[in-house]
């Protein structure tokens, strides 16, 4: 089953600062009916404002992974990591047994967009870490290229404590991509720019996700181009 969730069915919040869509359950968002996809408990569409962003705070038990659409975003924590990352980079943090961090825009003038995704871990009781990878772009055209990942983890592959992978993807016009998986599993995607077509007959415009169950084979394309984000999940 392919279940589509529009862009405007998100919920938003305006702190003026900080701009967010909320796909799932968080902050003053509830809804017992949308807590989470499998383990992905959060995916947040967020634009903050130039050299504002979240001061330190804690997080326990959670994988945690942004990925930067525009812009620039800074991590510190309190772990003694430091790092900047901007499109091409991906961070992965384990919160695990705690972890302070804080997450700020760095520019002067330009605000940053980034995607922030909640997992839950395998198990709990993890150490807190850390990664920063940067990907070749030039791999996401007509590609699924992995970022993210516990069996694909390499130098360009962040680790993550749960059994998914996360893929990017550019795809162009008159270029189809199959994804196959094994029955049981799920998929989440998520379209970042463009237009995409599933299956041959379901249609998502640009911020729109699709929640797929019982589909062990997924046919991609697109009408005129699109980037968007798939998820393998338990």
């Amino acid at each position: 089953m392919i279940r589509v969730y529009p862009a405007d069915s998100r919920y938003q919040s305006n702190h003026g600062w900080l701009q967010s869509h909320f796909s799932f359950s968080f902050a003053e968002y509830f809804d017992p009916e949308n807590i989470q996809f499998g383990p992905l408990r959060v995916f947040n569409d967020d634009i903050v404002a130039p050299q504002r962003g979240f001061g330190a705070h804690p997080h326990q038990e959670m994988e945690i992974v942004s990925v930067v659409l525009k812009g620039q975003l800074e991590h510190r924590d309190s772990i003694g990591n430091h790092g900047i990352i901007s499109f091409g980079e991906v961070q992965r943090m384990t919160a695990g047994t705690g972890i302070v961090h804080s997450e700020m825009n760095p520019s002067p003038t330009e605000a940053v967009n980034f995607l922030q995704l909640w997992f839950l871990p395998e198990k709990y009781g993890l150490t807190p870490s850390y990664e920063q990878i940067q990907y070749d772009v030039t791999k996401m055209k007509n590609n699924l290229l992995p970022v993210v990942s516990k069996e694909k983890a390499g130098e360009q592959v962040a680790y993550i404590h749960q059994d998914l992978t996360m893929y990017l993807s550019d795809l162009e016009k008159d270029h189809t991509l199959t994804f196959e998986q094994k029955e049981g599993r799920r998929i989440y995607v998520f379209v970042i720019e463009g237009e995409l077509t599933l299956n041959h007959d379901t249609t998502l415009h640009r911020r729109d996700a699709a929640r797929i169950t019982d589909v062990t084979k997924l046919h991609i394309s697109t009408p005129s181009q699109a980037r968007f984000m798939l998820i393998d999940l338990p």
